[in-house]
């Protein structure tokens, strides 16, 4: 059997996720708190400012209880696993996971992650749902809607697309004429994972200059390439996510090829578990 686990990403996150985790991990808590400047539990618990669903503080939290959930579920270590992989955001709690750094340091790189990508606005998201993503390509293409990008290549049935916000309200009417069973609009301020993200990513990348990274002791699929990654990539994976779309059905298709995989989805909610069941 292959023990794979997958981190949740942005979208996930809810009001009371984390639970009882803050206090089984208390010293974490603390050096979390100091690093963000408020209350992790707060925030995750209460969310008493209205902040959860905001980029620059969905990130850390989410990253926080994805990290905080692996710890107390490896305290047995025998259910450590055999590959990880995480969606987006999640993929920096597989690299935590994987000891490519420490847990501060994974915060401080979602921390700036959410910061930097926050600023990016007049963007847009949707999900395309029962639509093949060559079809979707091809309505695009055929609309003259060339401007906007494959963000998300989540299931078969599931492709998110990104760009600018007055292209994704006008396509909608076209997908919807071609015959597409759902297409909804996300709640997001930027154009994630997409060629409108290349500042965003100049800035990360410029951040990543002053950290060390350790080599990879659990295989990590790479949402960029859909393949585990390479002790020499590594920088190059974190940064050109951010502009590029998460090949999570390639990712999903290479794990399935290993002997007996077992999929368990390591955070809040079962978003994941739900693609995955999708994908064959």
């Amino acid at each position: 059997m292959t023990k794979i686990y997958v981190f949740p990403g942005q979208g996930s996150q809810s009001p009371g996720m984390g639970g009882e985790l803050f206090d089984q991990f208390p010293e974490l808590v603390k050096q979390t708190d100091e690093v963000l400047g408020c209350s992790i539990k707060d925030l995750c618990l209460n969310d008493p400012d209205k902040r959860l669903g905001q980029t620059d503080y969905t990130q850390p939290a989410l990253y926080i209880v994805n990290a905080l959930t692996y710890l107390s579920k490896t305290e047995n270590l025998e259910l450590r696993p055999d590959f990880v992989a995480g969606h987006s955001l999640g993929e920096y709690n597989a690299l935590f996971a994987a000891g490519v750094f420490d847990f501060i340091t994974g915060l401080k790189l979602v921390q700036r992650r959410g910061q930097i990508m926050v600023k990016v606005t007049g963007g847009g998201m949707a999900a395309v749902i029962g639509m093949q993503p060559d079809k979707i390509k091809q309505v695009l293409k055929d609309a003259s809607f060339e401007s906007i990008d494959i963000a998300n290549l989540n299931s078969p049935k599931q492709t998110v697309i990104s760009g600018r916000k007055e292209d994704i309200d006008a396509v909608k009417t076209v997908f919807e004429d071609a015959g597409v069973r759902l297409f909804i609009p996300l709640k997001v301020s930027g154009a994630f994972h997409s060629r409108y993200m290349q500042e965003a990513q100049n800035e990360f990348a410029d951040f990543l200059k002053s950290f060390e990274f350790q080599p990879v002791q659990i295989p990590v699929i790479a949402n960029f390439t859909a393949a585990p990654y390479q002790d020499t990539e590594t920088v190059n994976n974190m940064v050109q996510q951010i502009s590029s779309p998460v090949r999570w059905v390639e990712s999903i298709q290479y794990l399935k090829q290993q002997p007996e995989p077992e999929f368990e989805e390591v955070g809040p909610g079962n978003v994941l578990t739900k693609l995955i069941k999708q994908i064959t």
